[in-house]
């Protein structure tokens, strides 16, 4: 049970998803003291997700059994461009209808709490190296592979935001000029390449062209509730198809590591999201052996490649520090 004393304070952080609403409230050691998981049903329109947030928000300070009144502030991730000033989401294009959306202000009439609103990847990114790295290193760049790909670029200890704060599109880097359509409309983004969703696609037309794989076995012929620990159950029983899809994408991966850290020399390269939980065992060394490769000669000296060990809750961790910053 959480300590109640009017001396402690708490903090919120949510991680808001095209598909599901995470929320954790913290300790200001950042422990985590309760959780909660709703899923956004974003067809119902923007209105009703912004109160799903809140019920979300509402449901982990309950079971942390605590009050509205002993949280700080919220700290949220968006997915998608946001102006960090105003609060507001520019657009999240895995969202109905989620253009120029006053969150920050919406969300605080509501639950009458300072709320701190940022872009989802770079709140996890805050969380890996405040949390995970005790933000010891100056410069990380965090790469999070799920469904798209998303980045953040921690610089001179603190979050980049870059010009028009939409620094860190990852993703979007384009790593083969000819390569599939990406969601954004470009062919070859790094995101089309080596996403979950870029993964899933391969094998499904692989299937479709004939290659045996054990996930026809598993799951029926069209792969429709494929997961990511799918992969993992496939590979360590010796699945050669989906092992080559998945190396194909740890080795884009790699690539991407390698600009990155030609472009930025970070200390720290952070892996991190859905694929990288699941599969972190199968695709690491590749990533790393195909960063070197590709890699400016001296590059990498001293630059570290790891799996982040958060998981799916490097997102609030990030949110519950975006909130203790903000109400500091």
């Amino acid at each position: 049970m959480a300590e109640t004393s009017s001396k402690t304070k708490y903090y919120v952080g949510v991680d808001l998803g095209g598909t599901k609403i995470l929320s954790g409230v913290f300790r200001n050691s950042l422990e985590c003291v309760g959780t909660a998981k709703l899923s956004t049903k974003s067809q119902r329109g923007v209105p009703a997700v912004i109160e799903r947030v809140a019920r979300c928000v509402r449901e982990a300070v309950d079971e942390a059994d605590l009050t509205l009144k002993q949280v700080a502030g919220v700290g949220i991730g968006a997915p998608g461009a946001v102006n960090f000033a105003e609060g507001r989401v520019i657009f999240a294009p895995n969202m109905e209808g989620w253009k120029d959306v006053p969150l920050k202000k919406g969300l605080e009439k509501i639950l009458e709490v300072p709320v701190f609103v940022e872009n989802d990847c770079n709140i996890a990114a805050l969380g890996v190296h405040v949390a995970e790295l005790k933000a010891k290193p100056k410069s990380m760049v965090g790469i999070f592979v799920g469904t798209g790909i998303g980045g953040g670029l921690v610089i001179n200890g603190d979050l980049y935001a870059g010009f028009n704060h939409t620094a860190g599109e990852i993703g979007h880097m384009v790593l083969d000029v000819n390569g599939p359509k990406c969601g954004c409309g470009n062919k070859g983004c790094f995101e089309a390449l080596a996403s979950r969703t870029a993964i899933f696609q391969q094998i499904k037309a692989g299937v479709k062209d004939g290659e045996k794989t054990l996930l026809t076995d598993m799951l029926g012929d069209d792969l429709s509730d494929m997961r990511s620990g799918d992969l993992r159950k496939a590979i360590r029983r010796g699945d050669k198809f989906v092992d080559k899809v998945v190396e194909g994408a740890a080795e884009y991966i790699g690539i991407g590591v390698a600009n990155l850290v030609n472009i930025l020399s970070p200390e720290v390269v952070v892996l991190g999201g859905g694929v990288m939980e699941a599969l972190a065992d199968e695709m690491m060394s590749v990533v790393v052996e195909t960063a070197k490769d590709y890699a400016m000669p001296g590059t990498m000296k001293g630059v570290e490649i790891i799996a982040s060990k958060l998981g799916d809750s490097a997102g609030i961790t990030g949110g519950a520090v975006l909130a203790r910053r903000g109400t500091k």
